[in-house]
């Protein structure tokens, strides 16, 4: 037996989120279920790899049915129910004590493959997505629990929780800990305040369409203990129900509207039944423990759970010694294997969970086989082909048949077989469906009975699960799998010019379509989906244009026309895309795709941009910052502080770099123009439990009291971890503040510094936020509300507009002031001005009366040439030298524009900011003293460009300046 085949290590089982399924079974004997002698062994803690899952036998106790009780009995009634409950037990743990394995016929001991569990307490608030794995790197959260202790009370909690939910994206572990915790009550290891433990799959209540009472439904599940007659003393027992996998649900779970049933005798539907179990109507005082994937979960309302629990998946070093267990007898393939693993930013990721470890550890052994000098795939969609190659020509292998001269000719005579398999992931992917029946394979062409020969290759990629009534159901081992599936057969669609069964996905019309025309289409089908769940369908599809990642399934799939160039001209269209209403996240997909491609020109690009110590310098397309918001999430450290400012890009290019907040202890979105969708995203990322964020600066935002409600939402939540929140000038009155402070009270223990100055809190908004402040239970312990009022709530800079009026005593005697003092015009005949001791003597310079020491914004009309800028007062008055002249000194800085162009200076250094167009200019000049900024804009109509900000650190109030030498003009513009 090969390595990749034999049986998992103790560490993992070669499965995806499963518990106890047989392979894959047409027409074939029955496998019989081994008899575990190891049942009865210690259990190590562990984590199986398998798909979601369970193995119903019917319920066999093996022994004559117990004798009714007789009146007056009572004690030989106890014995017979501590008999009764005895048995069950026994038949449990020999149900639960194995579990088959994808790569053999035989079963394994639970105990010999399971890995410890990471429960996490509490949940990832907004995360819907199946492949949400993708936002966040893994880490270790000290909220921790074991998973034999999910009832049991938390620290401060006096009563143990009745109903828990637990969550986990597919192949994660959720059913394979739902079998490992029934085994452990079943040996009596865990959990004896339990008397009964009862489970059902959503996958089996499908298929249970009569009305039924609650016993009725127990009896036909588990029908030996329920043999007792005496249900109100069996409603009195200490039971645990199980509700595995509420995502493959069908049913409709009405909390709202559900007729109310107390009875576990009393007859209604199924679904109707499960919404009254979960309410406490039946059996109030049995214990719940529902699993779900992310998505799912929010169908039970938050006041029927009491706790809630997320299985995470692997963190690097276990990743590492899954591999190096797997293949404990080949080190050197174990770390080549590890190393082009950890080299994959994609598949790094993606082993987070461990069905794709196992996934991995079969294609790369089939990849690599031995040959040193084999390469190794490139991209996801390489990887997928040769896993298909490999479990294809393993089910040949198992079975027996005639295998071809070469992989060419195999797979060929395969190809029927595959594209209806592919028809069956497409079909079931639209509908958001990963469990299917037997009706699903007949609407897709495929006869069960005449598919044995395939048994083998389904084994490990499609998996059958008998379930009671000797029903059936099926599913892909993962998710990706079933996505790589429907890619190949929407490809070979295309290529073939096979779309008639397309027409609804992409509303053909009747004219024919170029293959770049139906990719657009999909393109533009998968962009309309808000969830994501269609965007790994899309990188496998356009992966699969690419000769390269397709090449080991050449004679599966059909090539495009090489004279069209359509994967040229569809990875220019993947480009091309500028539309606003894209998702950050959605345009991270479209950059992953690209490099599905192979297409690595704009990743290379920003890998040494994010090395680069003069990024400034470079401009960033949108396109760009997507690529470095996806690489700044991947990377192995945090970012220490992401400054959307500080790239030089559009405002949809700032935008895009918004996912990259999740991963940034520090983001400064400050005069980043803000929108209500951003707020939206920055309140998703706030709920993230992983994210290091601890410093947001949102000032200079016009968020308004719409925008923090917005925000609140993410404040609110039990994982946000903010220590620092700035919305200094963000135009928020007590409305806001009244936000704020809920959300404060909805999480009071990490918030500790809020910046509201220049806004209009008023007194009642103050009054609150004080209080909180003042309170021992809250952390918040800084709160500046200076430079408020009514004068605040203007738009933009305006809010921070000063009245300035130039200082007669410093002018120049060439140069002439008017207009009530605000504007300066240069003059050849000198005015007759007095000498004083603060006049420029030789300078043709002069200052404003007031000195600026807060948040300060002007605008200036200036006709070329000219130097405007801000100085200390006590910049030299006399003499022509450098201490004299604006720019040219460590006390002032200034933008100077001439025919030699425009350009800032300071310590007379200066920096080339371009041209200002035009030789009548409007410039603004914004000053955050405080924060030591000092930045120059070009200001039009309807817009304003900075040129350029300084930063350093101000000692002195600033008092803007003008310096001439040529017949020129500025005037200081009133702002209203």
């Amino acid at each position: 037996m090969s390595t990749a085949q034999s049986k998992a290590p103790s560490g993992v089982s070669i499965k995806s989120d499963a518990s106890l399924y047989h392979p894959m079974n047409f027409g074939l004997e029955e496998i019989q279920s081994s008899q575990m002698s190891s049942a009865e062994s210690t259990a190590p803690s562990g984590v199986s790899i398998k798909s979601e899952a369970s193995l119903y036998h019917p319920m066999n106790f093996g022994l004559e049915e117990t004798q009714r009780q007789q009146p007056g009995e009572t004690s030989s009634c106890s014995m017979c129910k501590a008999k009764k409950a005895k048995h069950f037990k026994r038949t449990m743990k020999k149900k639960y004590a194995s579990t088959s394995d994808e790569n053999d016929d035989e079963e394994s001991s639970v105990e010999d493959i399971y890995t410890s569990l990471h429960i996490t307490t509490g949940e990832s608030a907004g995360l819907h997505e199946e492949h949400e794995f993708r936002y966040f790197k893994h880490k270790l959260d000290k909220n921790s629990v074991d998973l034999n202790d999910i009832f049991k009370p938390l620290p401060g909690q006096e009563k143990p929780h009745r109903t828990v939910l637990t969550k986990g994206i597919a192949g994660i572990g959720k059913s394979f800990a739902v079998q490992k915790f029934i085994l452990d009550w079943a040996k009596e290891e865990a959990n004896q305040d339990i008397d009964f433990v009862f489970r059902f799959a959503f996958r089996e209540l499908n298929l249970t369409t009569d009305e039924k009472s609650l016993l009725e439904l127990l009896t036909e599940f588990h029908p030996a203990p329920l043999s007792l007659k005496d249900t109100e003393d069996f409603v009195k027992d200490r039971v645990l129900v199980i509700l595995d996998g509420l995502d493959e649900s069908r049913l409709q779970l009405d909390f709202e509207n559900c007729k109310r049933v107390t009875s576990i005798s009393e007859v209604t539907s199924v679904d109707n039944l499960l919404a009254n179990l979960i309410q406490g109507n039946l059996l109030p005082n049995a214990k719940i423990w529902i699993t779900s994937r992310p998505a799912a979960a929010s169908q039970i309302p938050a006041e029927y759970v009491n706790m809630v629990t997320e299985i995470r998946g692997f963190n690097d070093p276990q990743k590492e010694e899954y591999f190096r267990r797997r293949f404990s007898k080949d080190s050197s393939l174990a770390d080549r294997i590890i190393s082009d693993i950890q080299s994959s930013q994609s598949l790094d990721i993606m082993c987070q969970i461990p069905i794709f470890c196992w996934i991995s550890a079969i294609l790369f052994e089939e990849v690599f086989g031995g040959d040193e000098k084999a390469e190794s795939p490139q991209t996801l969609t390489e990887m997928m082909a040769h896993f298909l190659l490999a479990q294809t020509k393993r089910g040949s292998r198992k079975y027996e048949q005639k295998t071809e001269k070469n992989k060419e000719q195999f797979l060929k005579s395969q190809k029927e077989f595959l594209m209806k398999l592919g028809k069956l992931a497409f079909d079931q992917l639209l509908q958001n469906n990963l469990i299917f029946y037997e009706g699903d394979f007949e609407k897709c062409g495929i006869d069960i009975k005449e598919a044995v020969i395939y048994s083998g290759f389904c084994n490990a990629v499609l998996r059958e699960e008998k379930v009671f009534s000797q029903k059936k159901v099926f599913f892909f081992v993962h998710l990706t799998i079933q996505e790589f599936f429907a890619a190949l057969y929407v490809y070979d669609c295309f290529t073939n010019k096979n779309t008639t069964e397309l027409s609804d996905f992409l509303d053909l019309k009747q004219r024919e379509h170029s293959l770049l025309d139906l990719l657009k289409m999909t393109v533009d089908k998968v962009l309309e989906e808000k969830n994501g769940h269609l965007d790994f369908f899309l990188r496998f599809l356009f992966g699969l244009l690419v000769e390269t990642n397709r090449r080991v399934l050449q004679s599966l799939l059909t090539s495009p026309d090489p004279s069209q160039d359509t994967d040229k001209k569809a990875l220019t269209h993947l480009k091309a895309i500028r539309r606003k209403n894209l998702s950050p996240d959605s345009c991270i997909n479209l950059f992953q795709t690209m490099v599905e491609m192979r297409d690595n020109k704009v990743k290379d690009v920003i890998q040494e941009y994010l090395r680069s110590p003069d990024r400034e310098k470079k401009e960033l397309t949108p396109l760009h910052c997507s690529a470095a918001a996806y690489m700044l999430q991947v990377s192995k450290s945090d970012v220490e502080v992401l400054d959307l400012k500080s790239y030089n890009t559009s405002d949809e290019g700032r935008r895009r770099l918004i996912p990259a907040v999740r991963s940034s202890k520090k983001a400064i979105l400050a005069d980043c123009k803000v929108t209500a969708e951003w707020v939206k995203l920055l309140a998703f990322g706030l709920k993230f439990p992983y994210s290091p964020l601890r410093d947001l600066d949102l000032s200079n935002n016009d968020l308004k009291d719409s925008g923090v409600k917005l925000l609140c939402e993410g404040l609110s939540s039990q994982w946000c971890r903010l220590k620092t929140l700035r919305l200094s000038g963000c135009q928020i009155t007590e409305i806001g503040c009244a936000s704020l402070v809920s959300a404060l009270k909805s999480n009071p223990s990490h918030l500790e510094e809020l910046d509201l100055s220049y806004n209009h809190p008023g007194d009642s908004g103050v009054k609150q936020l004080s209080e909180l402040k003042d309170d021992p239970h809250y952390k918040l312990n800084q709160l500046n509300v200076e430079h408020c009022g009514s004068h605040r709530m203007k738009p933009g800079f305006k809010k921070y507009a000063c009245e300035l009026t130039l200082d007669r005593k410093t002018a120049h005697k060439n140069l002439c002031l008017s207009e009530e003092n605000r504007k300066v015009t240069w003059v050849k005949e000198e005015q007759s001005y007095p000498d004083d001791p603060e006049r420029f003597d030789l300078c043709p310079q002069v200052l404003c009366k007031e000195g600026l020491n807060q948040r300060c914004y002007l605008e200036v009309e200036v006709d070329e040439p000219f130097n405007i800028g801000v100085t200390y007062k006590a910049m030299s008055r006399k003499g022509d030298v450098n201490d004299c002249k604006l720019g040219q000194n460590e006390k002032s800085w200034s933008l100077v524009c001439s025919d030699d162009g425009c350009y800032v200076m300071h310590n007379n250094e200066s920096t080339s900011v371009g041209s200002l167009c035009s030789r009548s200019s409007r410039l603004g000049v914004y000053l955050d003293w405080q924060a030591g900024t000092l930045s120059f804009y070009r200001v039009s109509s309807d817009s304003r460009t900075r040129l350029h900000t300084f930063k350093t650190k101000f000692t002195e109030p600033l008092y803007p300046a003008v310096k001439f030498h040529t017949q020129s003009s500025a005037l200081f513009c009133q702002l209203t």
